[in-house]
């Protein structure tokens, strides 16, 4: 009698606490929901709205259909500002993709002194992306600058850098990589320690020299960090903004001019938010096809 009511009492309190538990599961989750719907979603389909209005915050809307998208194909700036923007992501991947993954390689293969140069390549990323902008415009000064300073220490003429249409694209492309190499680093360093060291020892004796044993062993061991890698590097750079802003405005004779940067002048310049609007949908159309590709075309890589 005595283990049938106790089984009797435990029944309703094991159910009350798992209600209360899944009670308290569901108010984190709807809290998460949101904070999504106000901050992400909520952002989106209003810059969708207003890519089809005429808005500029003070008097009501007013719908214009796809006259927005038709000022971005008439501005001359539209196509410079998409050849600009591919131009400094493939610069960009030649130079910011190879080079974290190098330096990850030399430090993967140092025995002393390990941390200390980690925290060296980390050091950039915790500065402030406009004071590593400024810092790098002073570097970059045609007077008094520093890599000019170098020049003229070993004899070399010096460059214009920002100031030449030439050069400008390239600086830009090295402030960034500079800034932002430090987390890659970090990231495909901890890919290359998860590498079994039997496979570099069975390498070896099978006489593979340097380079056969990163075709061999590390590339394709660490693939799938690359290929991650890779896409999120080309959808940041697509979106670059500080450097341009910061360092040319978008000069010399709109070689720096980028499609953030056509954005901003869009909305804050010529407080026209639905052609901005307008503009970042088109740019996020063009990433979010672009990744869908690029996740269908490595699934089977990967």
């Amino acid at each position: 009698m005595a283990s049938v009511q106790g089984r009797s009492t435990r029944g309703p309190a094991r159910l009350r606490r798992k209600v209360t538990e899944n009670l308290t599961a569901y108010g984190f989750l709807c809290a998460a929901l949101v904070c999504f719907a106000l901050f992400s979603w909520y952002p989106i389909i209003r810059g969708i709205l207003l890519s089809f209005q005429q808005v500029n915050f003070v008097t009501p809307a007013e719908w214009v259909g796809w006259r927005n998208f038709e000022t971005l194909f008439n501005d001359p700036l539209f196509g410079i500002a998409w050849r600009n923007t591919l131009l400094f992501t493939g610069l960009a991947l030649v130079i910011g993709f190879a080079i974290p993954f190098a330096v990850a390689i030399v430090l993967n293969e140092l025995r002393h002194a390990n941390a200390y140069f980690r925290l060296v390549v980390y050091l950039p990323v915790m500065l402030p992306p406009v004071v590593v902008a400024i810092l790098w415009k002073w570097f970059y000064d045609p007077g008094p600058g520093l890599f000019n300073s170098m020049l003229r220490t070993v004899g070399l003429p010096p460059l214009a850098w920002l100031n030449s249409a030439d050069t400008s694209m390239l600086s830009l492309v090295l402030v960034a990589t500079w800034a932002a190499m430090g987390s890659a680093t970090l990231i495909y360093l901890a890919a290359l320690q998860t590498i079994p060291g039997e496979l570099y020892e069975a390498a070896e004796l099978d006489g593979a020299n340097l380079w056969q044993r990163l075709r061999h062993v590390t590339i394709p061991q660490t693939r799938f960090v690359l290929l991650v890698m890779m896409l999120m590097q080309i959808v940041a750079t697509m979106q670059v903004f500080t450097e341009p802003y910061v360092m040319t405005g978008g000069g010399p004779e709109d070689s720096t001019v980028t499609v953030p940067l056509l954005l901003y002048r869009y909305a804050f310049f010529y407080d026209d938010f639905g052609t901005a609007s307008a503009l970042s949908l088109l740019l996020f159309l063009a990433l979010g096809a672009f990744s869908a590709l690029y996740l269908r075309l490595t699934r089977s890589v990967s």
